[in-house]
């Protein structure tokens, strides 16, 4: 039992947090706006299942974000690994790749939105850059700072470069990259969201959100919210799951 209490721990902000709520929307009527009634979020939650509506932009905005994602630690690992093992190639690239990523994120939409519209290939654009931020900078970060006796060791075996990489680089710099892929899942799901509500085109949570906000519907933009929060939980937890799987050679170092 105090192992089963433990565990339950973590539940205990949650149910507080949805008590003080219900507790806010039963005390007027204003406030019953603003926090609406967890039966009115229920109702809207059995109406959006009904009509299909919340299952096709919940998958539109789930594709969006997984796309985005892929293409972004892709081409995000390829150059961190570039700069990070070619000192040419990091006084060539990194003074414009640290000048353009202080641009904030949601400041590119109008400039990709011009440049490329606003259809899916926009919005994917817009999640790949968030994450292949990151991505660079941890990556890199993972390959310079390989310990130096790793090095060594690979080169008293004779390792060719390819083995050295694949054997010595690669595990040394994983852990670095599985952190950066935690950090580009994040601002992924930002990014795709803010570009759904400024490109208002297609499917998604972010355009769900926009219509709930035009019929005065706080239900609708609530259960977009509760949305996008737990698939970015779901996420996050599954590849928590995964890297400590790739990486459960660390216990036994």
């Amino acid at each position: 039992m105090p192992r089963i209490f433990a565990k339950s721990r973590g539940l205990l902000l949650p149910l507080l947090l949805i008590g003080g709520w219900e507790y806010l929307s039963r005390l007027d009527a204003a406030r019953a706006y603003a926090f609406v009634p967890l039966s009115t979020i229920g109702a809207a939650l059995l109406e959006l299942l009904a009509n299909g509506e919340l299952l096709v932009n919940l998958l539109a905005s789930l594709a969006r974000t997984s796309t985005g994602l892929v293409l972004g630690m892709f081409f995000g690992v390829l150059l961190g690994v570039l700069m990070a093992l070619s000192t040419l190639a990091n006084r060539l690239v990194g003074p414009l790749f640290h000048s353009i990523r202080q641009v904030p994120m949601l400041g590119w939409i109008p400039l990709i939105a011009m440049w490329f519209g606003n259809g899916e290939f926009s919005k994917v654009l817009i999640v790949s850059l968030a994450a292949f931020y990151p991505m660079v900078l941890n990556t890199y970060q993972g390959f310079s700072h390989v310990e130096r006796r790793y090095c060594e060791v690979g080169q008293v075996l004779v390792l060719s470069r390819w083995q050295q990489f694949r054997h010595v680089l690669l595990p040394s710099a994983l852990p670095s990259i599985a952190t950066g892929v935690l950090h580009a899942l994040a601002f992924a799901w930002v990014t795709a969201v803010g570009s759904e509500l400024f490109l208002s085109s297609g499917a998604g949570l972010g355009n769900l959100m926009m219509n709930g906000e035009a019929g005065s519907r706080m239900e609708v933009i609530v259960l977009s919210v509760l949305c996008i929060g737990l698939c970015g939980y779901l996420m996050t937890v599954l590849f928590t799951l995964l890297s400590r799987y790739l990486l459960r050679w660390r216990n036994i170092r």
